[in-house]
């Protein structure tokens, strides 16, 4: 069965318009107003019929199915990652106790049948798959799973516990045993092959969504202790393990690495689920966006992600597909307030009523995609119906720096180049349009532009040194701290404020014990978070991915959480 062709062309209905328009031949020729809401529904829709379409399909066809990737994964180890290319090749290899519903961000079983929890939110117990393997032969049970988090628990000092090594760990569990801050994590207890117990040391509601995180996915105790051993100083992310003999329970195993070239995935005959369609998959690293859309037309990879909004109409011209990946993230303009006079309220307030970001939407970023009220989007729980908003009024932005007496304001903005994110596909059009419309109010803009890595996110992150920037998120798991406490939990150099009574509702609504108690209180922090007004949320875009013809079988994930195991070349 084909992708359905019906609802395809639904979703891209105003694809065929922005064909007309010429958009296939001049990048910068901006797409006709669209109805948002509209779009994204489709969006949701179409990767539910996508979802039941994998499920008939052949059951074999060519043997190698290639996924470009925008760049080498960082390792192979993903209790160590925090990019997405890494994360693409762990989630074929590895699997976690929990998974994700089909088309949503919601917790559904994966290692783990079920689950349970105690009122005070400090123990979950899980009811385990039997008879899984490990690629090397290792029994999947409940003290794999206790080895697992011991090793978490366990790492030594040096790069090992530092947040860029170490991110999701230190994010979430925020310690390490004989650490100077306290671990979430206490300990676990394997009550038989198939019941495992993890005790927290302090409530934490998104405990159980946390775990289908790829960084927390089961990896085989013999593996690690044979190739990743480290000691205190030494550096995780090189040893053997991480760089040759990543060792989980997915439907694919490790082949080999080319660094800079290739990964290549063979299909686990001994897989517990449906075995891969595609005995070999390849994940070829293609940094141009330009060189994946005509490597694809040209019939060299079999499809691609994070295509590029200018894209689409010369993909579709050639026959290709076009799936749209539910929304799960936010872009946004931050205003680091350590530069003046980003600190005055006014000031920020004026920058917002600045920006049309309806037309930003319209202009730069892929159909469907929707604009933005508030730092995390609407599916969220804790998502607020009644946060501050500021719109669109030149004039009222005029007001405001006149009463904060910067008339004469010049800014500099710091945006990325050669880069497309999921929710940042064009960010060099994305700024010029947001520089026009601040330059309209009077705001004079100093351009600053910087290659991603190792630039950009340094700068940014690591440094005071900036003034308003593009940056954004997707979501890793269905949590609102997994964005409002990634953003606003402390102090930052991103940021650049000290607002203790933000810092300390996220910190306190976080352990809260249920999802309930959670949300009037999320819904109080969104609306605190928009009146103090950090940065201005612009929009909730809809990535892109692009396949030949003859792929059946695949389905998007909101979360990124892509298998590729159901995925057929029929041709």
């Amino acid at each position: 069965m084909k992708f359905p062709h019906l609802r395809r062309s639904v979703v891209l209905g105003t694809v065929g318009a922005i064909s007309m328009m010429g958009l296939a031949a001049c990048g910068s020729d901006a797409p006709p107003e669209t109805d948002p809401d509209a779009v994204a529904s489709d969006a949701q829709a179409q990767c539910e019929e996508l979802y039941e379409a994998s499920q008939d399909v052949p059951e074999s066809g060519n043997e190698t199915f290639v996924f470009a990737a925008a760049s080498d994964p960082a390792m192979l180890n993903p209790f160590f990652a925090s990019d997405g290319e890494t994360f693409r090749v762990a989630r074929q290899i590895f699997e976690g106790l929990v998974d994700t519903k089909p088309c949503s961000a919601d917790p559904a079983p994966g290692l783990a049948t079920e689950w349970t929890g105690t009122d005070d939110g400090l123990s979950y117990t899980f009811q385990l798959e039997e008879g899984v393997k490990f690629h090397d032969g290792t029994d999947f049970n409940a003290d794999a799973v206790c080895s697992n988090f011991e090793y978490w628990y366990n790492q030594p000092k040096g790069p090992a516990q530092s947040e860029d090594v170490t991110y999701y760990w230190i994010s979430l569990f925020k310690g390490f045993a004989g650490g100077d801050t306290e671990s979430v994590y206490d300990s676990c207890e394997a009550s038989s092959d198939t019941e495992v117990t993890i005790n927290l040391t302090q409530p934490f509601a998104g405990f159980v969504p946390a775990m289908s995180l790829p960084a927390f996915s089961m990896q085989s105790p013999t593996a690690l202790e044979k190739y990743g051993k480290v000691a205190d100083g030494e550096d995780p992310t090189t040893t053997e393990y991480a760089l040759k003999r990543p060792t989980g329970t997915g439907p694919y195993q490790f082949d080999s690495w080319n660094r800079g070239k290739e990964v290549r995935l063979t299909a686990f005959e001994d897989y517990r689920g449906e075995p891969a369609r595609s005995t070999t998959m390849v994940i070829p690293t293609i940094a141009d966006p330009g060189a994946k859309r005509e490597a694809l037309i040209n019939g060299e990879i079999d499809g691609f992600d994070l295509v590029a909004p200018a894209d689409i109409a010369a993909l579709e011209e050639a026959n290709m597909q076009i799936v749209n990946r539910p929304a799960f993230n936010i872009l946004y303009l931050g205003m680091n307030q350590k530069t003046e006079p980003l600190d005055d309220p006014l000031v920020r307030q004026a920058i917002a009523h600045a920006i049309d970001k309806q037309a930003v939407v319209d202009q730069t970023l892929p159909p469907g995609s929707e604009v933005a009220n508030q730092f995390v989007p609407p599916i969220i729980n804790g998502y607020s119906e009644d946060v501050t908003e500021y719109e669109y009024d030149p004039e009222k932005a005029k007001e405001l720096l006149a009463e904060a007496g910067a008339e004469d304001l010049t800014l500099e903005f710091n945006y990325p180049v050669d880069i497309s994110r999921p929710y940042m596909p064009s960010p060099e059009d994305t700024f010029n349009l947001i520089r026009t419309q601040l330059e309209e109010v009077g705001i004079t803009i100093k351009p600053v532009a910087d290659q991603w890595t190792p630039d950009y996110l340094e700068k940014i992150q690591g440094t005071s040194g900036h003034g308003i920037h593009l940056l954004g998120w997707t979501g890793d798991y269905n949590d609102t701290d997994n964005f409002l406490g990634v953003f606003f939990g402390r102090e930052s150099n991103e940021w650049g404020f000290d607002n203790p009574d933000i810092f300390d509702a996220i910190a306190e609504a976080r352990q809260l014990p249920t999802p309930e108690e959670q949300k009037p209180v999320y819904e109080d922090i969104n609306e605190t978070v928009m009146e103090f007004l950090p940065g201005v949320p612009i929009a909730h875009p809809v990535p892109s991915f692009a396949f030949d013809p003859a792929i059946e079988g695949f389905y998007p994930s909101p979360v990124s959480g892509e298998s590729f195991a159901s995925v057929v070349v029929t041709e």
